[in-house]
């Protein structure tokens, strides 16, 4: 659901998005010194956090808070550090304190929603969500998602519309407005009227439908249920039944008889394409709940290979990465890339999940293979050097990375990932001198940001 911005992980020092330190003014040799020690823990913490050794950040993280203890950068980031161990107070505590100190910072508003969304706490996701909607207004569709969750419908409905009024809304926000609408009872014949409707016009498939409905809506499972049977039965070739059918079988955890539900309704050409999509990506929860029918869902994704308004393979592939489902994220980047063989984007995002499973010579491979589509995408020198020095090779990782610098043009955040990337592979190779002097420009980058 959330509308984050996807960015680069670190995977060996790691990448600081955010300002950095400032020194009190005091005597230069004492500044020297402090700023030396300050250096050296909170690029530790960042080089534990990127090989994912959290624990071992928060100390050195700590330790930088007792010579600056305002400072946001350092809540955040112990903050994300806190997050990743679930550790949820911690980190809300964090990240509350870095909003405190600079509530003109999206990104610590962005921590105190991951905490809020992670908990399921709904009501104060919502309070977080309507502050980071002043930062970028993509996150109304969170909000929406958030209201349909406490069921305040009437709010969502109402911004969903406002929504319609600037912009093309998305699918998902076309499906709550159908879900809001069918719900209003008023517009809806009573129960007792369908049954008598059946009854009379046995062949009527509307009328099962909207029966299927109000049934549902006030929970009772077990008579909609024969009614989807009543539909089945008396009109064999209904599609309809099918759609229902998928939602009670799923909702009993009977993954086989959905399965069969679903594919029929793929492969109808009588059920509109919004409700397929719906359809699969309940689906798509449901595997990923249970880790189980990943070759059902393939198959399923296959249904929307014509589909030119969405890439279904790469969305459930972004769908998995965000889950920490690496393998599976790897298999649809790369069903995605089948499809649509230049999308910088997907091919950046299956470098992304090799490196989550530390399959370095992965990275480095494909990384230089699609430079040659791409000789001056900066990216792809990113995660080729990026994967040398994972792998110790140094000197390459020297020589890619400097190529790739001279295509980093307006994008500061990657161009501190250059210098801390740099810094590490002299680092590597024993060259202190070389190592602060890219470990300085990354700073020097930082605090232009402020």
């Amino acid at each position: 659901m959330k509308g984050k911005v996807w960015i680069i992980r670190a995977f060996s020092l790691g990448i600081l998005l955010f300002s950095v330190v400032s020194f009190a003014q005091t005597e230069p040799d004492s500044i020297a010194v402090a700023k030396n020690e300050f250096e050296e823990h909170f690029f530790e913490a960042l080089k534990q956090k990127g090989i994912e050794n959290y624990d071992k950040a928060i100390p050195e993280l700590e330790k930088c808070l007792k010579t600056e203890p305002n400072n946001p950068v350092l809540y955040h980031e112990l903050g994300k550090n806190w997050l990743a161990l679930k550790k949820y107070p911690e980190a809300q505590r964090a990240f509350q304190k870095a909003v405190d100190l600079n509530p003109k910072e999206r990104w610590y508003w962005n921590g105190l929603y991951d905490v809020f969304y992670e908990t399921k706490d709904y009501p104060q996701s919502i309070v977080v969500v309507q502050k980071l909607i002043e930062f970028d207004k993509n996150f109304q569709d969170d909000l929406v998602s958030l209201y349909m969750y406490t069921r305040q419908f009437d709010k969502a409905l109402a911004l969903i519309e406002e929504m319609e009024r600037t912009s093309n809304i998305s699918q998902m926000m076309e499906t709550y407005k159908l879900q809001i609408l069918s719900e209003n009872q008023s517009k809806k014949p009573e129960k007792e009227q369908l049954e008598a409707a059946i009854v009379k016009f046995p062949q009527v498939e509307e009328n099962y439908i909207q029966l299927i409905y109000l049934y549902s809506e006030s929970n009772q499972e077990e008579k909609a249920m024969e009614v989807a049977r009543k539909l089945e039965k008396n009109i064999p070739n209904s599609d309809w039944a099918q759609v229902s059918l998928f939602k009670f079988h799923l909702n009993n955890g009977n993954g086989e008889k959905a399965a069969q539900a679903m594919h029929l309704v793929l492969n109808s050409s009588k059920i509109e394409r919004k409700i397929k999509h719906r359809i699969l990506n309940e689906f798509l929860i449901f595997v990923n709940n249970t880790n189980t029918f990943d070759k059902e869902l393939d198959k399923a994704v296959d249904y929307f290979d014509d589909d030119t308004s969405v890439n279904v393979a790469k969305e459930i592939g972004i769908f998995f990465l965000n889950k920490k489902k690496s393998d599976k994220a790897i298999h649809y980047f790369e069903k995605s890339l089948l499809k649509q063989k230049d999308d910088i984007l997907v091919i950046e995002l299956l470098l992304e999940a090799y490196a989550e499973k530390n399959q370095f010579d992965k990275v480095s491979r494909k990384a230089e293979d699609f430079l040659e589509l791409y000789p001056t995408h900066a990216r792809l020198y990113f995660y080729a050097g990026m994967a040398q020095n994972q792998m110790k090779n140094y000197k390459k990782a020297i020589g890619i990375l400097n190529s790739g610098m001279d295509f980093v043009a307006g994008d500061i955040d990657l161009e501190i990932n250059f210098n801390i990337q740099l810094g590490e592979a002299y680092n590597g190779l024993g060259d202190q001198t070389k190592k602060y002097t890219y470990f300085n420009k990354a700073e020097q980058l930082l605090k232009q940001k402020k």
